[in-house]
């Protein structure tokens, strides 16, 4: 089984979880940040993931809730603190165990190894991490095409916004970068219209595809787009 852990606590990350989910049998990769997950995820479909609550950037929840969408993906949360209401949401829609800090290793071993003999795809994630790169443009640009062949058709905006996205494979756009990009296309062109035109385009492609667009905020950084343009293939 391999086993992703998002965790920004690197000591506990590196000297603890690792070494112990590694010599109980699991295929383990450690990561600091959601953008390193999700970069990952385009090349590896990981069965299990341990989530930290309380990230620096993106929250757990917020990771979990993403991951529901696209993957079907077993998660274990991880917490220092949070509050009931946190919990159950958690527990009831999004992931398949939640464990408080300070971690006892061995629970986290045997909860893994529980939920690895009984997950499955469950009402909310979608089919599998192909949810993640089957995407490609089409009509030289002008459209999108999901996973299952969709057609979205783009305005030029959002042809030149994906382009450049999609070219950048996996890897951060920053914020002015995409901005400079676009600028030829409408005067004025700041943060706050490129952060609307991601958010009309992520509805537009969720309405007509019924899929979330892997497109994610790299904090601090820009965008990415966690696809693979199957005509690069």
């Amino acid at each position: 089984m391999k086993v992703a852990v998002l965790e920004d606590d690197a000591l506990l990350r590196d000297d603890v979880l690792l070494p112990r989910l590694a010599e109980s049998g699991f295929d383990v990769e450690g990561f600091g940040s959601s953008a390193e997950l999700y970069r990952r995820m385009i090349a590896v479909p990981f069965d299990l993931l341990v989530l930290d609550l309380k990230l620096d950037g993106e929250s757990g929840l917020d990771v979990a809730r993403y991951l529901a969408e696209i993957s079907p993906i077993g998660i274990v949360m991880l917490t220092g603190r949070g509050d009931e209401s946190e919990r159950l949401l958690a527990l009831k829609e999004l992931v398949d165990a939640w464990l408080e800090k300070p971690l006892d290793t061995d629970l986290l071993v045997a909860t893994l190894q529980s939920i690895a003999r009984r997950v499955r795809p469950r009402p909310g994630r979608r089919g599998s991490s192909s949810a993640m790169d089957s995407w490609r443009l089409a009509g030289s640009g002008w459209h999108l095409h999901g996973p299952s062949g969709e057609s979205v058709p783009l305005n030029p905006i959002e042809r030149r916004l994906l382009t450049r996205l999609f070219e950048a494979d996996g890897e951060p756009v920053g914020h002015d970068e995409l901005i400079a990009d676009l600028s030829s296309l409408a005067e004025n062109f700041d943060r706050h219209r490129l952060e609307i035109a991601i958010h009309r385009l992520r509805r537009k492609v969720e309405g007509r595809v019924g899929l979330s667009l892997p497109l994610r905020s790299a904090r601090g950084i820009g965008y990415m787009m966690l696809a693979v343009d199957e005509r690069n293939r």
